[in-house]
Formats: structure tokens, sequence, C-alpha cells
């Protein structure tokens, strides 16, 4: 095989589930009901199902799920929001747009998860500074995996702070024998196309046990109206889930199981098979990936850069998860108080994201595997 060998192969998905998929979206085209019809409702309620949660309040992305969570909780100016510093940029967006502080933590070397050390370490810090009031704590789910959930709850408990699950990249993962969905008071989902459930545009959705907030997020993400409509209770967001986008979603939910697998078994050869120069992404324990990002590192970036240029000279895609942590970010060093967090600073130098999804055929992840061994016998024999 000479490749190419795609990140994210959505064509071939396509093909797989063109049936579903079609029949599907021939039924809202029948009836309709583009904005919150039926296949809202039935999306919502599968959600919830497979989450273990009361309640799903499926919205219009991610970053409007995250926003809608802390809206809800009132935070605002003069608050700090706790969250890791390597992620994506929607986490700490949405606490600037209400005028609150993002106060950046580092994270764990091998899991990439955010450090509860250095969660501490921080929390101490704002208290000690006095500026901002510690108000809420965001978990991130990074590339599948939990965040350390146990830890984080009983944080949360003994200081007073309010936490919320960011698994937008992490749906359909475990964490000590049930599905990841109601570890925090409230758990954000994505359905950006590349996410494990991914749907043909924009999509997100919150996971509740909390009777009194779901009915709140969903009031916030039709314009803060009541029970009754042009009733307007309070300032929300235009931020409802496309009939459309919950129809494609439910087409992939009934393979979603399946698919997980298929990504496992993608994760288990590349743990196998490859050359120990590649330092395979540690396992949360007690927990399953959801495996949306397989990201490896190497041991300094001469090396990394190195592998990912000779991954593109045979047409097989790769990615770095991320090339600079949110406080080094221009939109967000100025809210950053300076305080060190070189796990998260290093990270961007030694990361690299091999591709995993559900049809990356078993040639494909030989000719992966097989590139990168030589490549690694190759640079060993460098000067």
């Amino acid at each position: 095989m000479t490749g190419p060998v795609a990140f994210l192969n959505l064509p071939a998905q396509q093909r797989r589930l063109a049936e579903a998929l079609k029949g599907r979206v021939e039924q809202v085209l029948a009836h309709c009901q583009f904005i919150l019809g039926p296949e809202v409702t039935e999306l919502e309620q599968e959600l919830a199902r497979y989450g273990g949660s009361r309640h799903a309040i499926a919205v219009s992305s991610g970053t409007d799920a995250l926003l809608m969570t802390l809206m809800a909780e009132n935070i605002g100016p003069g608050m700090a929001v706790f969250l890791p510093a390597f992620t994506y940029t929607a986490t700490a967006e949405v606490v600037l747009l209400l005028g609150a502080v993002p106060v950046f933590v580092d994270i764990e070397p091998r899991t990439f998860q955010i450090s509860i050390n250095s969660l501490k370490k921080r929390y101490h810090h704002v208290m000690t500074e006095g500026v901002v009031r510690p108000a809420a704590i965001i978990g991130v789910d990074l590339f599948g995996q939990p965040a350390p959930w146990d830890e984080l709850n009983n944080f949360a408990s003994e200081t007073g702070l309010v936490l919320i699950a960011d698994c937008a990249q992490s749906f359909g993962a475990s964490y000590k024998g049930r599905k990841l969905g109601h570890e925090a008071l409230a758990t954000t989902l994505s359905f950006f196309p590349s996410k494990p459930l991914g749907g043909y545009g924009d999509g997100g959705a919150i996971l509740t046990d909390d009777d009194e907030k779901a009915a709140l997020y969903r009031s916030l993400r039709s314009h803060g109206e009541g029970k009754e409509r042009y009733d307007v209770q309070r300032i929300g967001l235009n931020a409802r889930l496309d009939t459309l986008q919950a129809a494609i979603l439910l087409a992939k939910l009934d393979v979603f199981d399946e698919e997980l697998a298929k990504r496992e078994a993608v994760a288990r050869y590349y743990d196998a098979h490859l050359p120990e120069i590649v330092q395979r992404p540690e396992r949360v324990q007690e927990s399953r990936s959801a495996w949306a990002v397989y990201c490896v590192s190497l041991p300094a970036r001469a090396e990394r850069d190195s592998l990912r240029q000779t991954l593109t000279e045979h047409h097989i895609a790769s990615a770095i998860y991320y090339p600079k942590p949110l406080h080094k970010q221009p939109a967000y060093k100025n809210y950053h108080d300076g305080v060190s967090l070189p796990v998260a600073e290093a990270m961007g130098d030694y990361v690299l994201a091999l591709p995993i999804h559900p049809d990356l055929t078993e040639e494909e992840q030989a000719y992966v595997v097989t590139t990168i061994r030589k490549w690694a016998d190759h640079y060993g024999r460098s000067p």
C-alpha cells in the first residue's frame, strides 16, 4: 500500500450508513419540522439513556452547551473558572464571553488529563491573591479518556466550586464501569463531525440529573423563553439543534457501540506494534476510552517533526493536538497570571496524533505502523 491514509474518513462512513442516513433525513424533509422536531426529542431520550442521565438537552454546538451551563450558574465578572491549559479554545472562550476569568491548570504528562495537584496549587494561588473569587471547575475528558472525576468531585465538594464536565471528545467512554454522562452537575457534548459521535455540521448536548437545571437549559437554548412562546423569562441564546442534525445523529447512534469497538481495536493494534521510540498514550485507570484521538509522544521536537514529515511523504495524515497551550495563545496571554505550567507548555513539542477512526482498514493500520517502524530504524542509524 502507498496511501493515502485519511485522518478521518467521513465518505467511507457515509457509504456504510447510506441507507439509514437517507431514511432518517427523508423523514425530516417529509414532516418539515426543522427546528425542535420529533427527531430532536428522540435523540435527547437516546442520549440520556446511553449516558445514564435523567435529562439530555440537544443544542447547537458543544461551545453553546458549555456557555449555557456557565450562564445557568450566573458565572460572570469577578469570578474565576479553573480549566486545563491543554485543550481546545472553546473551553476557555466561554468563560471570557461571560466576563469571568479563566485560570489555567497544568496536565498530567502521560494521560494528558488535568492535574489535581496543579489544580489545588492554582486554587490556593487565586485565594491568596484575592483578585477574583473561585467559582467553577471545567473538567475536560481529553482525547477520548475521562478526567480524574473522583478527585475533581472531592475537590469541588471541599471548596464549594461548581463542577462542569466538558465531554466534547469523549462521549461513549466509561469511567469506573459506567458511561460518562453524570460525573458532574452537567456534562456537555459536541457533535462536531470529527467527534466519535459526529454529525454533519455543528451540534451538541447537555446531560444532567438535575430536573431544575434541565428546565433552565431548555429555556436558555430558546431565547430564555418560559413554558409558553413569547414568555421571555431571562436572557438566553438561539442554541437549538437542527432536526436534520438530530436525524443524522440517530442513524449514527445505532452503530455507535460498533464504531467504538473498532476504534478500540485500532488503538490496541497501535499499542502492540509501534516501535519503542513512540510513547503510547497511557490509559486512565478503571476506564475505557472513546478514542477520539490517538496521541503519541516522541522524545523531542526533532523526532516528532521528522516522523510527521515522513508520514506526510507517505501520504499518511497526522495532526498536532495542541501546538501551543491556551495560556500562551495571543487571545489568552493577557488573562494569565504568569504562573508556569511546564507540562502543558512542553507538550506541544512532543505530541503527534495518528489516524484512528472506525473505517481505518487493517491494511491502512499496517501501512501506518510499517511506515513508522521504518522511520524509527532509519532515524536510529542517522548521525
